[in-house]
């Protein structure tokens, strides 16, 4: 009997010691998962969402696509406050023009949701900023913190060349702004990533932002999921330099998809004026708002103006058929629809697509 409770007992223990081995396995797969998962998240909330596109539109200078973007982050829950101070610092990036087009755009939005009985929260304010004596320095370790590297030795580069471009840089981007705790420091560096991805031949200072960017935190697996989202509100050329810096294959300039037309129109004579008028706003908006379409090029005939002919590229057939649905496309149906005598829509294929690339690159 001893001898058995004792052979009971031992396949008891063998039995624990293999349950305990098994868990911390399990533990040991989950938490390296866990760890991979976070470090690769690309789970940007509906607030960083908002804020990619605001930021990159501001950048990008396209209001009317702004205004939409402002009334979806605060549909979202971004705070007055939040999305105010996001676009003043986005004067140190972009410039004073496009940041206060976007405060004027952001007041206007804000009348028109207060007129409809919508009422938006204003946020926590910026808490009073402790007096330096010298900005300098706060601004320089700042900056220190965020790139995780200190300053050493004289000033090289441009700062060197130009000293007061440092002294704005630090005392008041670094030091006035980024003290400001509207926004933590995560917040402002992926607004700027943001804002320099949606802007052409800034690709150092996107690059470095990048670098600053993963020192506050923000993931591999956000900054891949900012990719789209430029791709959508500025386009693909922009895309592909972010996706570039962050080591992800680039995409060709055109897509397998992408459409081309050539409209051919004859105007009714004593309409013409008012017709090259009504086209001329629809083709300019269309290109200014809609990243996806790549072209609207209206041309009439030298010894007949009443021929008109257009030339329409389109990313894919998805940015065509948006396109069918703007406001500006339906109002240029409608308000033509008796000056036109004819119309014969021409698709158009490729003759040399390899080259066709090289051409949109160059572009």
């Amino acid at each position: 009997m001893a001898k058995f409770v004792k052979q009971s007992i031992g396949t008891a223990m063998g039995k624990n010691k293999l349950l305990e081995w098994t868990l911390l396995f399990v533990f040991i797969i989950t938490a390296g998962t866990v760890n991979a998962q976070n470090k690769n998240s690309n789970a940007l909330n509906e607030h960083q969402q908002s804020m990619a596109a605001i930021t990159a539109l501001t950048a990008a200078g396209n209001m009317s696509q702004l205004k939409t973007a402002l009334n979806t982050g605060l549909g979202a829950g971004l705070t007055v406050n939040e999305i105010k101070e996001a676009l003043v610092q986005l004067y140190a990036y972009c410039g004073f023009p496009r940041s206060l087009n976007a405060l004027n755009t952001l007041m206007s939005v804000l009348d028109e949701r207060k007129a409809k009985g919508i009422k938006d929260v204003e946020g926590k304010g910026a808490s009073p900023i402790a007096t330096t004596s010298d900005k300098y320095d706060t601004g320089k370790r700042t900056l220190q913190q965020l790139t995780g590297k200190e300053e050493k030795g004289p000033k090289t580069g441009a700062n060197a060349f130009a000293p007061v471009i440092d002294n704005f840089l630090k005392e008041h981007l670094f030091a006035d702004i980024f003290s400001r705790d509207v926004l933590n420091h995560r917040q402002r560096e992926f607004v700027t990533i943001s804002a320099l991805a949606a802007m052409p031949d800034v690709e150092p200072q996107l690059q470095a932002h990048i670098a600053m960017g993963k020192n506050t935190g923000i993931t591999d697996g956000e900054l891949k999921e900012l990719v789209p989202l430029i791709e959508k509100y500025v386009g693909r050329a922009q895309a592909n330099t972010l996706r570039k810096l962050i080591g992800e294959s680039v995409l060709p300039a055109t897509q397998p998809d992408m459409m081309v037309r050539i409209s051919e129109i004859e105007i009714i004579p004593e309409y013409l004026e008012e017709y090259k008028a009504i086209l001329e706003k629809e083709s300019s908006e269309s290109v200014k708002i809609e990243p996806g379409v790549v072209a609207i090029y209206p041309m009439y005939q030298k010894d007949n103006p009443g021929q008109i002919r257009i030339l329409e590229i389109y990313a894919n057939q998805a940015a065509y058929k948006s396109h069918l649905q703007t406001p500006h496309f339906l109002h240029y149906k409608t308000a033509t629809l008796k000056m036109v005598k004819s119309l014969k829509l021409v698709d158009m294929n490729a003759i040399d697509p390899e080259t066709m690339n090289l051409v949109f690159k160059k572009w």
